[in-house]
């Protein structure tokens, strides 16, 4: 796990059944400090009064349930950051939507599994960690890292990938999306006719334009069925929360560009801005094309792969409207090019 090695995560868990309370300790308590409560009251005192770093909290509990007990942490400066994990026997979407609307990170059915239980567990430990450190450890490197940009290229470049594929992996129908958008955004720029410079900007651009989704909860990213209108304003804040974590290196200050704006439209009906035209920042139309063209040609969780034919229309179609004419353009002609439809393999085509 990705923690301070000199202090082990701890949780709390919520249940009024000893049995349970046994097993959690049992499965978990290799890896984490598990204290414990078995009702709400008792768990409000103890997340007010000592450190915790993430809750295990049963929905039906012997005198709130576990949503009021989220509720009442969401309103305390002390509670309202730890992160949340809903254990319950009920399936229903209503019951779902309202945990997440509460805030929950996530829920696990009973009775667990413990390989679910501790898999998700780590995983919003995880993060609830790179969230707190992410801009820090991303403004040291990059500060770092671009005193010395000519001897420390590949550095660089290394290192800002990582991270991306930090936040790639969040989502397991999306692996390396974040590396193939930034090949084709730098293809575009440099048949362009772009600077070397900002060939080579637009293409940290795209390696970071999906960083904001280290705030989206993996139930979400992930959902194989279609998102509530809730559930995509959530989707839609990894705009801002990307352009937040990025926009305080000083060094780079243009780095945030592609997070905030690559959802733009040519025609105003993006977001999160409702930029049009020439008022969207030139790079993330690029990155825009080369996003769109990486989610037709990549399997997602809704569907898979799109036909090369039907990829080509789609962004003919959106000529203008979803993308800037020049770059759309652009990308048309790389995809006439790709004869054997193999582009999407490489993540680029020829400069």
């Amino acid at each position: 796990m990705l923690f301070d090695l000199e202090k082990k995560p701890r949780i709390l868990a919520v249940d009024d059944e000893e049995i349970n309370l046994f097993m959690i300790g049992k499965i978990l308590g290799n890896d984490v400090e598990v204290a414990s409560a078995e009702c709400g009251e008792d768990a409000l005192r103890f997340l007010t009064a000592e450190r915790v770093d993430m809750a295990l909290l049963d929905y039906n509990l012997p005198d709130i349930d576990g949503i009021e007990v989220l509720k009442s942490m969401k309103q305390k400066a002390e509670t309202q950051n730890i992160p949340v994990i809903i254990l319950t026997a009920e399936t229903s979407v209503e019951l779902e939507t309202e945990m997440f609307r509460a805030g929950a990170s996530d829920f696990i059915r009973k009775p667990f599994v413990p390989d679910i239980l501790r898999e998700r567990t780590r995983r919003v430990l995880e993060n609830e960690y790179l969230k707190r450190n992410l801009q820090q450890e991303v403004a040291r490197q990059t500060e770092q890292v671009r005193e010395q940009m000519e001897e420390n290229q590949r550095l660089f470049a290394e290192t800002v990938l990582a991270l991306a594929k930090t936040i790639d992996a969040k989502d397991r129908y999306t692996q390396d999306h974040s590396r193939r958008v930034a090949e084709y955004s730098r293809t575009i720029a440099s048949r362009a006719g772009m600077a070397d410079a900002e060939v080579r900007d637009i293409y940290f651009m795209g390696l970071l334009h999906d960083i904001g989704k280290i705030g989206v909860p993996e139930s979400i990213i992930n959902k194989t069925d279609r998102l509530t209108d809730e559930e995509f304003g959530v989707i839609k804040t990894h705009t801002t929360i990307g352009s937040d974590i990025l926009k305080s290196i000083v060094h780079f200050p243009a780095l945030s560009i592609g997070a905030r704006s690559h959802h733009e439209r040519y025609d105003g009906r993006g977001y999160p801005d409702g930029l049009r035209g020439d008022d969207i920042p030139m790079e993330a139309r690029v990155i825009a094309v080369a996003d769109a063209y990486d989610a037709m040609t990549s399997n997602r969780s809704y569907r898979n792969v799109m036909a090369q034919e039907r990829v080509r229309a789609e962004i003919e179609r959106g000529r203008g409207t979803q993308f800037d004419p020049a770059f759309a353009d652009i990308m048309l002609s790389m995809i006439d090019e790709d004869k054997e439809y193999r582009m999407r393999d490489r993540g680029g085509g020829k400069g």
